[in-house]
């Protein structure tokens, strides 16, 4: 018994061994990197089946540094990036795929795909390269062959491109995208017959696609075929009443038809489908239509529904400040602060309503406490951009646009924002630098090309700017193109063909002041100015509820002395929009200018009530008290200016000037007085004020400095005589005569005139 329980204690033993050892091993294979990367990669694919690319992009991540070496860890990390709308990151995980395997078919699709959208020739050419070498390896790859199509539509191949979107058609006829890829090549062929077959065919192909039957729906939408349309879309909510995008389309193409009643049922029927896209619509809808109150109910319960929600607080905000209700709004934000402090997106709105209130000092507050918690946040230098654009500060506005950029390069429309004001600012040749800069993908988009053209035009590269002209009419015929193609015209001394451009662009768009403005200045290159004002006038009575527009024609009818008209014009802007505030001070320019000075007064007055914060009007009105000689009211208002809005350099002038000379504040008046000439060094009346304030010091050669740099320019004869002064009390009594006789061949009448008389012959007799 012994002999026979030890035999089979052994063998227990060994078959535990065994057990152990197979355990063992497959514990390390489930250790192992690829085991571990395995997990990780069918996890991320579970994310990204849940629409979840962020936390797919953390286990995607772990795959690619458990095997480093595994093309399709970074193929799907690629595509999670992509997913997550990280164009970069998407593509420098799909090149990493195809470093490790340049065969890696899906990779060498996908990042093909990206490179065809662009419209850069080189990235277009190699994505074509890339797409034909698939091709020869599976001919009917159909997404391979519709990619190919894009790159030879964008390449200017039309027919080309058209040929392979059939193939792909035979090889996956099922796939509306191809089909709808080949109706949009057939329509830019003039070819709208061939593209509705195109797209019936595909509603046959797919029978039970409501999305086909939407997209046919569409292309008769577009050829203003409203019935055939709407017979569509409704075709496509019999096959699926749950189909958000036919109730859209619907709803929107009922409205545009006017039949507004049907519309309003469908956008509120569309507000009530599942999720949080569509729940905005009918309130958007009834702010739309001027139902203001009904809009802002539906915003509320929206907003009640889920006090989570902050883009549904944002909308909420948005509308009551839109509706005038800075009140309710402040509320709003003021709650959310209160519950958590912290909240970025109310300290971000509370800062933009300060922002358009003139409140600076409060925006900024709330703009560094964004900063300091959320640094490199684009959108936050974006609005401190815009802060010190209403200060007037153009240095640091233009500063903060390119930190903006800097943080988020893909920001097209800071881009362009930037490159305006740097043509604005007399630095084109940067702002053609800046749009050079932009990101493949936007570089020779409309836009981009739009603004490089008006760059070319500030530097005077005509030739240059005739090209981008070109390129973006040979894509459509909008309002900046032809505008841009008429002002072409006008310099290159071509006025009836300027004229023609620029009357297209006005039946596009009846309010563009640029084409108004290019349309006059035809008639006038050939000598018709009458001419030009009754074009105006014609152009403006079709559009009498275009503030802008009589706006531009009174300017243009003062221009030409005929300042009763021109009071009718803007009392016209002012009657079609009554906030509309350039029309206040264009009537304010007009009162000053014929010495209504009572009347200019009330209406600065009026608009400074309105708007407490609009530092234009105060220093306008700090102006005409000025004129009136009210030193002590007009100085009262430059102050609150300066406090408000200290980067404003005119103000600073006319302060330092007021309490220099009327105050007798000469220390007070330096310092502002200085601050405007950093500010605007080009502007010789700021130089004037601090040669001024620093002889009323008895800082003569200084002063001199100042005086001399604003009398090389021709302005004001004061300046003269304040120079001639200068001169004398510095000791220089020939250059003090000499400029004195000068001033006074040019008007010896100015109370200056006497004043610098008796400084130079005081000054002759010490000697």
């Amino acid at each position: 018994m012994r002999i026979a329980l030890s035999l089979l204690s052994r063998k227990g033993m060994i078959v535990y061994l065994l057990l152990l050892l197979i355990a063992l091993t497959f514990s390390g294979c489930m250790r192992s990197p690829e085991a571990r990367s395995a997990r990780y990669m069918e996890a991320g694919k579970k994310l990204l089946q849940k629409n979840d690319p962020a936390r797919a992009i953390l286990q995607f991540r772990s795959a690619a540094q458990t095997t480093p070496r595994n093309p399709e860890a970074y193929y799907q990390l690629g595509i999670a990036f992509l997913a997550a709308g990280d164009l970069r990151n998407g593509v420098a995980s799909l090149r990493k795929a195809l470093d490790l395997n340049p065969k890696h078919a899906a990779a060498q699709l996908r990042l093909a795909q990206l490179m065809a959208s662009t419209s850069d020739p080189e990235v277009l050419k190699d994505a074509q390269q890339r797409l034909q070498a698939l091709l020869q390896d599976s001919p009917d790859n159909a997404d391979a062959l519709h990619a190919l199509a894009l790159a030879e539509l964008k390449m200017g191949k039309p027919e080309d491109a058209m040929q392979l979107l059939e193939r792909a058609l035979l090889a996956a006829p099922q796939e509306v995208v191809i089909a709808v890829t080949l109706a949009q090549a057939k329509v830019q062929q003039k070819d709208n017959k061939g593209a509705e077959e195109v797209l019936k065919k595909a509603c046959e192909n797919s029978p039970k696609s409501a999305d086909a039957v939407i997209i046919l729906g569409r292309f008769y939408a577009a050829q203003n075929r409203a019935a055939e349309a709407e017979q569509q879309f409704r075709h496509a909510l019999a096959m699926d009443p749950q189909s958000a995008a036919a109730v859209s389309n619907l709803a929107t193409l009922q409205y545009a038809t006017g039949r507004k009643q049907e519309a309003e049922q469908n956008f509120k029927r569309l507000s009530g489908f599942p999720g949080k896209t569509f729940k905005p619509v009918y309130a958007m809808f009834l702010f739309t239509e001027g139902r203001r109150d009904e809009a802002i109910r539906e915003f509320e319960k929206l907003t009640k529904e889920d006090s989570e929600d902050r883009v549904a607080r944002t909308r909420l905000v948005a509308a009551y400040r839109e509706a005038n209700r800075a009140a309710d709004a402040d509320k709003i934000l003021e709650q959310a602060l209160k519950k958590n402090p912290k909240d970025l997106d109310a300290l971000l709105q509370r800062a933009e309503m300060s922002l358009a209130a003139g409140k600076y000092a409060p925006a900024e507050a709330d703009l560094n406490q964004v900063l300091h918690l959320r640094p490199e946040a684009a959108e936050v230098h974006y609005i401190l951009a815009k802060l010190n654009q209403a200060r007037g500060t153009n240095l640091s506005y233009r500063q903060e646009l390119s930190k903006a950029l800097e943080l988020k390069p893909d920001l097209l429309a800071v881009r362009l924002e930037l490159a305006q004001a740097l043509v604005a600012g007399n630095a084109a040749k940067s702002a053609i630098e800046v749009l050079d800069a932009a990101p493949t993908s936007q570089r020779v988009s409309l836009p981009v090309v739009i603004q490089r053209n008006w760059a070319f035009w500030a530097t005077g590269e005509l030739p240059e700017m005739r090209k981008g002209i070109d390129l973006g009419l040979s894509r459509v015929r909008s309002t900046d193109l032809l505008v841009q193609d008429g002002l072409w015209k006008l310099r290159t001394g071509n006025p009836s063909g300027a004229r023609a451009s620029l009357e297209e662009a006005l039946k596009i768009d009846p309010t563009d002041l640029r084409a108004l403005s290019g349309l006059s200045q035809s008639y006038v290159a050939q000598k018709q100015s009458p001419m030009a004002v009754q074009k105006v006038k014609e152009y403006a009575s079709k559009q009498p509820k275009s503030a802008p527009v009589q706006e531009f024609l009174g300017l243009l009818l003062i221009a030409n002395s005929e300042r009763r008209e021109a009071r009718t014009a803007f009392t016209a802007a002012k009657a079609a929009d009554p906030r509309y505030a350039a029309a206040d001070l264009s009537l304010i320019q007009l009162d000053a200018a014929e010495g209504k000075l009572d009347d200019a007064q009330n209406r600065l007055q009026t608009v400074v009530a309105a708007n407490e914060g609009n530092t234009l009007a105060r220093l306008w009105l700090g102006n005409v008290e000025e004129m009136k000689g009210n030193h002590q009211a007009a100085l009262d208002q430059f102050r609150k200016v300066a406090a408000a809005d200290p980067g404003n350099a005119q103000n600073l002038n006319n302060f330092a000037y007021l309490l220099a000379e009327y105050s007798k504040q000469p220390d007070a008046a330096l310092k502002y007085a200085e601050k405007a000439v950093e500010l605007a060094p080009e502007r010789p009346a700021y130089s004037d004020t601090l040669g001024w304030v620093l002889y009323g010091k008895g800082l003569y050669t200084p002063a001199i400095q100042y005086l001399e740099r604003a009398n090389s320019h021709s302005g004001d004869v004061v300046w003269k005589y304040h120079l001639a002064m200068a001169y004398a009390k510095a000791g220089n009594l020939t250059r003090g005569r000499a400029t004195l006789e000068a001033a006074l061949k040019i008007n010896p009448n100015v109370p200056e005139a006497k004043i610098a008389q008796e400084v130079i012959a005081g000054n002759v007799k010490s000697k």
